[in-house]
């Protein structure tokens, strides 16, 4: 009996031996074979736009415009003199413009109307603003304008050198955001 059971483990290992030569069984788990390689398609650009038209006069009688704006990213900031977090965002824009000025254009729309003049001159003498600051046109007060649906102050435009809408922040941007967004935009 002993020699019968000999033989059957050994027909039983002659067995597991020629299995495993012959790739039917392993001793390890079955690999998946692994995914043929794909290739990786790129986005598709966004359609080609216009750039942005807009053309303001600032405080000082200077053009702020599509034409006077191009070939350097440029940061619109859309304030109003009576909120407070318009005032900082004016703030964080002067410390902007202080590092990058002449690389970018920086510039403050106002978002109230002309008779609040005396207004938007104090506000830009109390912060020391140096930077084109323009009065929105009645279409942008509207939020119809140029940067259609933009009427929430504070709030962030970032133009290509094109003039191209590339960046829209509503809300405060602090300086470490606007040199993101300028960075971003800039990369592109």
């Amino acid at each position: 009996m002993a020699h019968l059971l000999a033989v059957s483990l050994l027909a039983v290992s002659l067995l597991a031996v020629s299995l495993l030569a012959a790739g039917c069984v392993t001793d390890r788990a079955v690999e998946e074979p692994a995914p043929a390689p794909t290739l990786s398609v790129a986005p598709e650009p966004p359609p080609a736009t216009p750039p942005v038209a807009f053309g303001w006069t600032d405080l000082r009688g200077r053009p702020l415009s599509t034409a006077s704006v191009r070939g350097r990213t440029t940061v619109l900031a859309f304030v109003a003199t009576y909120d407070v977090a318009s005032q900082a965002q004016a703030r964080f824009l002067t410390a902007l413009s202080k590092r990058h000025v002449p690389r970018i254009n920086v510039g403050l729309v106002v978002l109230e109307q002309e008779t609040n003049r005396p207004m938007v001159e104090a506000f830009v003498e109390t912060l020391g603003i140096d930077y084109p600051v323009v009065f929105a046109d009645a279409a942008t007060l509207a939020g119809n304008g140029p940067f259609d649906g933009l009427h929430h102050v504070p709030s962030i435009v970032v133009l290509d050198r094109e003039g191209h809408e590339r960046a829209r922040r509503l809300g405060l941007a602090k300086e470490e955001d606007l040199e993101e967004l300028v960075r971003e935009v800039e990369a592109d």
